[in-house]
């Protein structure tokens, strides 16, 4: 076992019995199951004598203390009824529970993987850890009784997500399929376009790129209402802001890309004969393919942002952000989240894509054969 290895099991060894004997809530709320305390208290045992004495250890598979650790998690969601009385017992049966997570998620990472198992292995260890952090975020909520105006459980922002489809829906639709969508292909497409510009024309590469380089340099919060008195409170406004957050890093990452190709390449489309766009579209833009897609990807991300930010200074009675600035004045904090996990799982799954788009593009890329 690692130093880490040792930490965890001593934590959840201890976590477990204490939790045993401590009491779990300060109210009248029902106990955790006891199969689930049992788990927890043998698992416990099983941890201390991994590096007790040698004829005490045992070689538990890494899967086990993850299934006690989700037995421990739901029990432990279970366990109070009425907000704000957790005890000593269920803070640190909480403790031991995630113990048992880091403790599966160490053991999974170092053991050997199984023929075909790696990639199922890399895609579980995130998705095991942004459940946990979903638990770990409703157990300490309706533990210490925090109130929902202040930070409202996940289960409260589920209930919220379901009843409120419609709503979500017409926003994303105003907010991502139209501003961002629209904004991105303008501001990515445009900016490309500059890059050849600036690296066919010196005057262009001293004058144009210092220009961009002020502009990005603009507050979104000060160009928002300019852009949206010029271009109106509907989307074309929130898209003109997607432009100017994306144009600037689109254009230098291009420029620099256009130049990443070797002399030795070069020199050898020289000897070939081969004119300015023949180099440019053979030699030049693959080996600036991987500067353009790192480009793309963080503009996926920067232009919901400013969409979103761009709402808030004017839009018709529908979009995220003008959900989310009415809502927090209504005090409707669960559909804030809501609003906010929509924008989350859209601008992943937009960064995706663009992921997915680069390791079919750029296939040949050393950094794309390694993963």
């Amino acid at each position: 076992m690692t130093r880490v290895q040792t930490a965890l099991a001593i934590v959840l060894g201890a976590g477990s019995l204490l939790g045993l004997v401590l009491p779990v809530s300060t109210g009248e709320a029902s106990l955790p199951d006891v199969p689930a305390v049992a788990a927890f208290a043998v698992l416990g045992v099983l941890s201390l004598s991994r590096f007790g004495a040698a004829r005490f250890r045992f070689a538990l598979p890494y899967w086990v203390d993850g299934g006690l650790s989700v037995l421990g998690a739901v029990s432990l969601l279970a366990a109070l009824p009425e907000i704000g009385r957790a005890g000593a017992g269920y803070w640190l049966l909480l403790v031991a529970a995630w113990a048992a997570a880091w403790l599966f998620v160490e053991r999974m990472i170092a053991a050997e993987p199984a023929r075909g198992g790696g990639r199922l292995r890399r895609l579980l260890v995130p998705v095991y850890f942004g459940v946990w952090i979903l638990v770990l975020w409703e157990a300490v909520v309706r533990g210490a009784g925090v109130p929902s105006v202040l930070l409202p459980p996940p289960s409260a922002v589920g209930v919220r997500l379901a009843a409120s489809t419609g709503i979500l829906w017409a926003d994303f639709q105003q907010t991502f399929l139209k501003a961002v969508l629209i904004g991105y292909a303008l501001g990515c497409g445009s900016a490309f376009l500059a890059a050849i510009a600036i690296d066919r024309s010196p005057f262009l590469q001293r004058g144009l790129l210092p220009l961009g380089n002020f502009v990005s340099a603009l507050p979104i919060i000060g160009v928002a209402p300019i852009l949206v008195m010029w271009f109106g409170f509907d989307w074309p406004s929130k898209a003109a802001v997607v432009v100017v957050m994306t144009f600037f890093p689109m254009l230098v990452n291009t420029v620099a890309g256009l130049a990443a190709a070797g002399a030795m390449e070069r020199d050898l489309m020289r000897t070939y004969a081969a004119g300015y766009w023949q180099t440019l579209l053979k030699l030049r833009l693959p080996a600036a393919a991987p500067f353009i897609f790192n480009a793309l990807k963080i503009n996926s991300t920067l232009a919901l942002i400013g969409a979103i930010v761009a709402e808030f200074f004017g839009t018709p009675i529908v979009g995220m952000g003008f959900r989310i600035s009415t809502e927090v004045g209504r005090m409707n904090i669960d559909m804030v989240w809501a609003e906010i996990a929509v924008a989350a799982v859209a601008g992943s799954t937009f960064y995706s894509v663009v992921t997915l788009v680069e390791r079919a593009a750029t296939f040949w890329h050393p950094s794309v054969r390694s993963g």
